[in-house]
């Protein structure tokens, strides 16, 4: 290989890595990639001082141990170079190619937005959607981003502490359930054990400390049955490939935490170990595990056929545990050799590369269609905390493959009920489920499915909706999210027109209170709704305040009409505030005392014989327009720095101390109150009639809010006009 460069550290091992499995002329294609990105990042250094390009070269050389194909290779080195070193897309293009852009773009897609969000839930959600998506287009562009985190969390030294946890929270929650989702293991178990070391270091420690200090006495017994497994399947006559191994760190801490629960501690945890026999073919994978039972008692309720029943990842194995020489339980995993491989690489098994393009993996779109069925029921999430619960409840958690009665097999998250298996199959299925029969018995639909299970659906006669206790999860009707989801949509549609019913009638007594006839048509646009009845259920369902809605009609109101002619501002009683009167100068212009106009009303004057212009409110009762229409003239709010009078009825239950509670709320609100009276009926109530100073709508609308609230009162309202 010929560089302009000294070559960094890696690369050599890349070529290498990629020359294994890749012809000599599609191995100049990622020396080009090479070069270019040593040049693009030319003088570019990480936090730890190393040039920056060796981590594009680790990236490319984790996916090159996948034997990806050189596309995702080349990607791998070019990553960083859009976002990083200002190269275009077009540049991109015409050198490489549209294939190796593409995946570019998408990685650069997902770094951009993760990046801004990250430590966030909403960082997290918009993380998920983002792969989610690039999943959908190119499984390929995940590959490359989880090498790309693998590599970060293997250099995570050299960022502060708060980055390191950040970046651990984010790995273990997302990163790592995508490998497992995708079947790269040999990725998901090193991004859970570095993630583990920054999460909680005590821990951490603490067991890599137990497990190093009886290493050699593990290692001596693995060894022991090793050889033991290997005579018992030659004596059986079946050809094998057995190895083993002790779990990882941060799987061993889950267990601990599992036996703590129970009351047990780390000594009596005794099944670490695994050992894993690979063989030619699926028949002798069931010969090889009754060799297995045979020669050691099986522990009962640990064994699983994922060869029958595979994973969504499409993973394959026999997986039992068996008792050792002293009562010490073991694990074996007995697959094929082409099992193995999918095992190992998951769905980049599809992506391996091959010359002859038709013989790739036919498999694919099954191993992808747990993918296919999330980005439908991402579609119908609307909520962030909904999507995440979604993916890490739904898509990030074992399953049960159960059965219809026609025999399909329908996956769903382990600790699904007969009705997430009703919503399964159908959403109306779901509504409507009543009852359902497991292996042919009747079953509470409370009943936990279980692998193999065969579930029939009793369907109500006549359509009646799912019940509220189901979303109740003490009760154990719902396993999956995604059911969830669906009930709260039911009940959303079901009781819309009631809540949209309860809604209007309280704006409708807001309006009223206020004296405002009638909402401004533009006002569910406004405040981001697309009519007037989405608006109504966004107030009964108490998404909005009504007083939210009082203060943008304010807003409003005074941009209605652009004056056409030049005004003049005449000051009103006192301060810089006023009314302008359009076309009109040196009158004078007084309030009308019959409706109190308030700044943020529509108005209008009317020009008298002998008092210069009296503005009303547009909907005054009291003035005459019609007998002279030449006096009418077009008014508008000047800037605002005025108190006007406004006069308010109060009616209340008569107690002691009412109206010292109405004149605590008026004063708390810095409101002049001018006048009051009160009149007491005979039914024990009473009203007080008020007379406040405010400085306009806004401020009169929230007075008029408090007052509702004291205690006895039973209606508050605007009068005049």
């Amino acid at each position: 290989m010929v560089v302009s460069k000294p070559q960094p550290a890696g690369a050599t091992e890349l070529i290498e890595e990629a020359g294994g499995y890749i012809p000599p002329e599609r191995l100049e294609a990622i020396t080009r990639a090479l070069e270019f990105a040593i040049t693009a990042h030319d003088g570019q250094t990480r936090r730890s001082g190393e040039p920056y390009v060796t981590h594009p070269i680790a990236v490319a050389r984790l996916v090159a141990e996948l034997h990806m194909d050189p596309a995702t290779i080349e990607a791998a080195l070019l990553h960083d170079t859009i976002e990083d070193c200002g190269v275009t897309s077009e540049q991109l293009r015409s050198k490489f190619g549209p294939d190796v852009t593409t995946l570019v773009e998408g990685a650069t897609k997902i770094e951009e937005m993760g990046g801004r969000t990250l430590d966030t839930d909403e960082g997290d959600a918009e993380t998920l959607r983002k792969m989610f998506l690039a999943m959908a287009e190119d499984v390929r562009v995940v590959i490359i981003k989880i090498a790309d985190r693998l590599h970060n969390m293997r250099t995570l030294e050299s960022l502060p502490e708060h980055r390191q946890i950040a970046l651990s929270r984010e790995t273990m929650d997302i990163y790592a359930p995508l490998a497992s989702r995708l079947g790269v293991w040999q990725f998901k178990w090193e991004l859970e054990d570095l993630a583990f070391r920054y999460l909680e270091p005590e821990q951490y420690r603490r067991i890599a400390t137990m497990v190093t200090s009886r290493r050699s006495e593990r290692e001596r017994y693995v060894r022991q049955i090793e050889t033991e497994l290997r005579a018992a399947l030659v004596e059986g006559g079946i050809e094998a490939e057995v190895s083993g191994r002790v779990k990882h760190l941060y799987s061993i801490s889950e267990k601990l935490h599992r036996y703590s629960d129970q009351g047990r501690s780390f000594d009596e945890i005794r099944d670490l170990l695994a050992l894993r026999i690979l063989v030619e073919n699926v028949a002798d994978c069931y010969n090889a595990l009754g060799v297995v039972h045979q020669r050691w008692r099986p522990i009962p309720g640990t064994f699983d056929d994922y060869i029958a029943s595979p994973k969504e990842s499409m993973y394959q194995s026999l997986h039992t545990s068996v008792l050792g020489a002293d009562m010490r339980p073991f694990e074996v995993q007995i697959r094929t050799y082409a099992m193995h491989q999918v095992a190992e690489y998951g769905v980049a098994a599809h992506w391996q590369y091959k010359e002859d393009a038709v013989h790739r993996d036919q498999q694919y779109e099954e191993r992808m269609a747990w993918l296919r069925h999330l980005l439908e029921w991402q579609q119908e999430v609307s909520g962030t905390e909904d999507f995440l619960e979604s993916v890490k409840m739904d898509v990030f958690r074992d399953q049960v493959f159960v059965h219809t009665p026609k025999g399909a097999v329908r996956v769903l998250p382990a600790g699904s009920t007969p009705i997430d298996f009703a919503y399964r199959i159908h959403t109306d299925l779901g509504h409507n489920c009543v009852g359902a029969k497991v292996n042919g018995k009747m079953v509470p639909l409370t009943t936990v499915l279980k692998n193999g299970d065969v579930i029939e659906i009793v369907r109500s006669r006549v359509p009646k909706g799912p019940s509220r206790d189901w979303l109740m999860p003490s009760l154990g009707y719902l396993g999956s999210s995604h059911s969830r989801q669906k009930v709260r949509q039911w009940f959303h549609r079901e009781e819309r027109e009631d809540t949209a019913v309860h809604g209007r009638e309280l704006l409708e007594r807001e309006l009223r209170r206020l004296g405002v006839e009638k909402l401004p048509a533009d006002l569910p646009k406004q405040l981001g709704y697309d009519s007037l009845t989405d608006l109504h259920a966004a107030v009964g369902a108490g998404d909005i305040g009504v007083q939210k809605i009082m203060n943008r009609i304010v807003d409003l109101a005074p941009t209605s009409q652009p004056p056409k002619v030049s005004p003049s501002t005449v000051r009103v009683d006192r301060g810089e505030g006023g009314v302008r009167v359009l076309g009109t100068a040196g009158l004078h212009v007084q309030l009308a005392k019959c409706c109190h106009p308030l700044p943020g009303d529509p108005i209008m004057g009317y020009v008298t014989r002998a008092r210069g212009v009296t503005v009303h409110r547009a909907d005054c009762r009291s003035a005459h327009w019609g007998g002279d229409a030449a006096r009418v003239v077009e008014c508008d709010w000047g800037p605002t720095g005025d108190l006007y009078t406004a006069a308010v009825e109060v009616l209340a239950w008569d107690r002691v101390g009412l109206l010292r509670d109405i004149s605590t709320i008026i004063a708390s609100d810095d409101v002049n109150m001018v006048a009051v009276r009160t009149v007491e009926h005979d039914d024990r109530t009473t009203t007080v009639e008020l007379t406040l100073e405010t400085t306009g709508g806004a401020q009169f609308a929230r007075v008029l809010s408090h007052l509702d609230g004291v205690r006895g009162v039973i209606s508050v309202h605007r009068v005049g006009g």
